[in-house]
């Protein structure tokens, strides 16, 4: 039996570092998005589970007066302030981004488990701060947003073919229409007859007429705008403005939507947090690779036009590449993105994801809610009018600072 044991011990240590070894060879992107994935998922768990168990330990429950929704806000943000403390590195080494995998499972897994040590002033700093962070980690996905769109744009129209052409003007087209009809649905939803609801009005007309700014100001003959982004953006805002009245209490009588309900249903949970995670996901994985200025020198995306080296010089180097091409097979390629930004999106976004978890550290509202309360509202709708002011300033930049060159 103690021999079967060791035997499965030393298959499992090898099974782990087989995993570790192929990550370091393949994409360290993947799989920094798959542990954050996963501590969003504990995250989860312990905000479902944790508080019994958190109940019982002295320097947490200092006072008989918290309640459940407490104990579950410490629990998320216990968690991601491990999170934070991981990703927050600026580590340039191309071995350790790549490589190191077992180590740092397991430097995670202690940073994890110590927060849980801390007393709770420290995890009340960390909440306030982490407020900060979370916006910060919105106003860097509206960037990347906009970097998406107007790249998309110039893809198309780079290709110089009228099939292509017709690609945009339907795609744009198709993109007000839906943008439109939301917005008509949320009228609906979120303006029951009988019911003075002039603040949900308010929203949904403000994200009507930015739509249709967008598409005047992106087609002025003095402005270099395309119609593409300006429908893309306006579908986007008219979605944000759907989150951030969704997000209105339950018991509000103009959330028309979920008025009638005190808790939703796992499966709403489970596809509300699913949303979350690879809007996350995504955000970071795109940040820390494709967007030009905050690329490093070095790297394919942000340089210049102009050879590094000449021509002679370029058939001196071939032979000597030839001779390193078999030493550079099994060593990790340096990356085309920025190690110090990619580590920050993540923290940015272990800050973020504590908030939708913990309603924005709002224990007034049920338990059983996600992201639901007059703080998550208000984040989304300034988000939305941040994300106008932005795409309109990209714009109109280039006439005001015609000097300047943007990207």
């Amino acid at each position: 039996m103690s021999c079967l044991a060791s035997c499965c011990v030393a298959s499992s240590c090898g099974l782990c570092s087989s995993v570790a070894s192929g990550i370091s060879k393949r994409s360290a992107r993947l799989a920094y998005c798959g542990l954050f994935g996963g501590s969003l998922i504990l995250s989860w768990i312990l905000r479902e589970v944790g508080a019994p168990l958190m109940e019982k330990i002295p320097w947490i429950s200092s006072s008989d007066t918290h309640t459940k929704e407490w104990y579950q806000i410490q629990a998320v943000l216990r968690v991601s302030m491990g999170n934070f403390l991981f990703f927050d590195q600026n580590d340039r080494r191309d071995s350790w981004h790549h490589g190191g995998w077992i180590a740092k499972m397991v430097i995670w897994l202690l940073l994890v488990v110590l927060m849980f040590f801390l007393p709770n002033v420290v995890i009340s700093i960390y909440g306030t701060l982490s407020k900060f962070g979370a916006g910060l980690f919105l106003l860097v996905q509206v960037i990347i947003l906009l970097d998406f769109t107007h790249s998309w744009n110039d893809a198309w129209v780079e290709k110089d073919e009228q099939k292509w052409y017709i690609a945009l003007l339907a795609v744009s087209i198709g993109c007000y229409i839906i943008a439109f009809a939301f917005s008509g649905i949320l009228f609906i939803w979120f303006n029951p007859s009988g019911h003075d609801c002039g603040l949900n009005v308010f929203f949904i007309v403000m994200s009507m007429i930015l739509a249709f700014a967008f598409g005047i100001i992106a087609l002025h003959p003095t402005v270099n705008g395309s119609l593409l982004p300006a429908s893309v953006i306006s579908l986007y805002c008219a979605y944000v403005c759907f989150t951030g009245l969704s997000s209105e209490p339950r018991d509000y009588v103009c959330n028309g939507l979920h008025n009638k309900t005190t808790a939703v249903t796992t499966g709403t949970l489970i596809l509300g947090m699913l949303t979350t995670v690879l809007s996350v996901l995504y955000s970071a994985l795109r940040a820390g690779s494709s967007t030009t200025f905050l690329s490093p020198p070095s790297s394919p995306k942000s340089a210049g036009k102009t050879p590094l080296l000449e021509a002679e010089e370029l058939e001196e180097g071939k032979e000597k590449k030839k001779e390193k091409e078999k030493e550079k097979e099994t060593e990790a390629r340096p990356v085309s993105y920025s190690y110090t930004f990619f580590h920050l999106i993540f923290a940015l976004a272990s800050m973020y994801s504590a908030m939708l978890l913990s309603g924005w550290t709002n224990t007034t509202e049920s338990s059983d809610l996600i992201d639901v309360g007059w703080t998550s509202v208000w984040v989304r709708i300034c988000t939305e009018w941040v994300t106008a002011a932005l795409f309109v300033w990209s714009l109109v930049a280039p006439l005001i600072l015609p000097d300047r060159e943007f990207f």
